[in-house]
Order: C-alpha cells, then sequence, then structure tokens
C-alpha cells in the first residue's frame, strides 16, 4: 500500500483504487508521499550478476541470458530482480540489475512480522488475539494502522536490526521513526528473508540465537498465501496460481514517482522459485507495476534457463 510522509497514525488502506491482479491496469492516484526520493538514475535491465548469498550458500558464478528489451525501465525508472531456486539449493541467487537499496515500502510487513514471530519466541508466548489479528490484516490487506503498531511492537528500526541479524539479512536498514516504509533493502536481502521463510533446508543463521520456528514459518507462509485478490499481482505474473507474495507501492512527494515491489514464493511448471522485484522511478503505480512484472517474468526465464 502506499506509504505517506504524515506524523502517526499513518494512512489506513485504501478503499478504492488498488490494483487488480496480475497487472491488469491499474487506476491508483494515490496521495503523494515521503522525503526526497534517493537518486535513481535510468537503469535497463541487462546482464545479471550473481548475487552475495546467504550464510551457508555458495553464489553462483554463471551468468544468466539477457533480459529482452521489452523488460528496459523508462526514463528515471529503474528495476532490479533476485531469483533463488528453491529445487537446486547448492546455487545462490541469480540477481538482475544493480543490487542496489531501494524504499521497501508494504514489502516490510514481511520482515515485520518475522520480527514479531521472533520476539513471541523469545518469550516462550504465542501471539495475542489481538497481534494475530493486526499481523492477518497487515499481511493479507497491507494494512498501516496494523503495520504501525507491529512497527512499535519490535521497537521501531533497532528491533528490525536485531531481528535481522538472526534472519541472516545484511543489507537492510530500518525506516526512521514511525517510517517503517521508508526502510531500504536490496533484492539480494530479500531473497535472504524469504529464504528464512520458506527454504526447507534453510541456512546456518548469524550467532546463537534461534531463527523462526517451524510453527511461525508456517504462519507467515499461510497469511501471504491469502492476500487480497485485488493485490495478488507482482512477482504472481511469472507463476501457476497459487502463488504467496506480498507487495509494496508508493508514490513519492517530491517527485511524483512511484515506488513498486513484490516479494514472493512461486511454482512453475512444478519448479519452486523465490523471487524479490523491486523497482522505483515511474511515471505511474500501473507502469510500476507492469514493469515488475515484465522483469519477474524474465528472471524467472532466464534463471530456469541456466
Amino acid at each position: 500500500m502506499a506509504y505517506r510522509n504524515r506524523p502517526l497514525p499513518q494512512p489506513r488502506t485504501p478503499r478504492g483504487n488498488r490494483p487488480r491482479a496480475r497487472g491488469a491496469a491499474v487506476t491508483a492516484p494515490l496521495a503523494a508521499t515521503a522525503s526526497a526520493l534517493l537518486a535513481a538514475g535510468t537503469l535497463g535491465l541487462a546482464q545479471p550478476a550473481a548475487a552475495a548469498a546467504p550464510a551457508g550458500s555458495s553464489a553462483s558464478g554463471s551468468a544468466a541470458a539477457s533480459f529482452p528489451a521489452s523488460v528496459g525501465a523508462k526514463g528515471k525508472a529503474r528495476v532490479t530482480a533476485a531469483v533463488f531456486d528453491l529445487d537446486a539449493p547448492g546455487h545462490g541467487p541469480a540477481v538482475y540489475g544493480t543490487d542496489a537499496p531501494y524504499d521497501t515500502a508494504s514489502i516490510i510487513k514481511v520482515d515485520i512480522l518475522a520480527s514479531v514471530l521472533l520476539k513471541a519466541q523469545d518469550s516462550r508466548h504465542a501471539l495475542t488475539a489481538k497481534e494475530r489479528a493486526q499481523a492477518e490484516t497487515m499481511i493479507e490487506h497491507s494494512d498501516n494502522a496494523a503495520a504501525n503498531a507491529l512497527w512499535r511492537r519490535i521497537g521501531l528500526a533497532p528491533g528490525l536490526k536485531a531481528a535481522n541479524k538472526r534472519l541472516g539479512l545484511t543489507a537492510t536498514q530500518g525506516g526512521p521513526g514511525p517510517k517503517w516504509g521508508l526502510t531500504r533493502t536490496t533484492a539480494s536481502d530479500q531473497i535472504r528473508l524469504l529464504r528464512a521463510v520458506f527454504d526447507t533446508a534453510p541456512a546456518p543463521k548469524a550467532g546463537s540465537a534461534p531463527a523462526l520456528s517451524d510453527a511461525s514459518r508456517a504462519y507467515i507462509r499461510t497469511l501471504m498465501s491469502r492476500v487480497a485478490t485485488e493485490q495478488s499481482w507482482g512477482v504472481s505474473a511469472a507463476a501457476d496460481p497459487g502463488a504467496a507474495l506480498k507487495n509494496g507501492w508508493l508514490q513519492r512527494d517530491t517527485t511524483g514517482l512511484w515506488d513498486v515491489n513484490s516479494v514472493g514464493r512461486i511454482t512453475t511448471g512444478r519448479h519452486h522459485y523465490l523471487v524479490a522485484v523491486l523497482s522505483d522511478g515511474s511515471t505511474s503505480m500501473k507502469d510500476g507495476v507492469a514493469l515488475v512484472e515484465r522483469a519477474a517474468r524474465a528472471a524467472v526465464s532466464a534463471t530456469t534457463a541456466r
């Protein structure tokens, strides 16, 4: 959902103007947002580079095929995609484009939920009924008010940083104060987070603190598989039915340009992939969604061909 530059409470989930599934036309003139857009020069997707692999895995040194020219970003838009093949765990993720930081918008809600669950594990208590309700509406409907509450629950950016150290993330920096949507991350770090949730043979975690329990992982997977139909675009464009995902989108107040992101686990041809696509600089949300979906399809296709 859009993230607006306002004091708490942040905006609630818009009732209308949401994107339709699978990249159908999006008419979402959501309100202007946030502080200055960090420099985002033009980036077309060309040769992929191997991402830094999560602990315990090795990055693939081979380059996948180039994206077709039709995937290229327009104007100031840029996009990066990362794909990890769950059925070939001996290889690291393939990254297409420059693995640079992007604002998360609402994809950070998966990381927030993982942090909440780690905190609950530490206290040896299950989530309260209120926390479960907040978690479910935060993931399934991208509700900002619920994210506000759980962001405070984990201790804002410092709490996120502590949790991410245990989850194996190395390139994610929490947003300032209450502005969780301005967290910065990379596509390869989002693959690390997705591995902590979906990988059946997860890499060893940094330090001695426990990672997500089987029950916590199953809970996140379940919520990501129940995302509202109107928010099921993005990496699902490269998938057979049944993707588990979380999307994020925001419009920058200083430029009017859009950040559009999508992360999740997909299945195509009975093969399983973790996919993260991050973008910014699109002139409309519709263009951003289309760019993300083109990149997801091309990245998965290129990874399959490796």
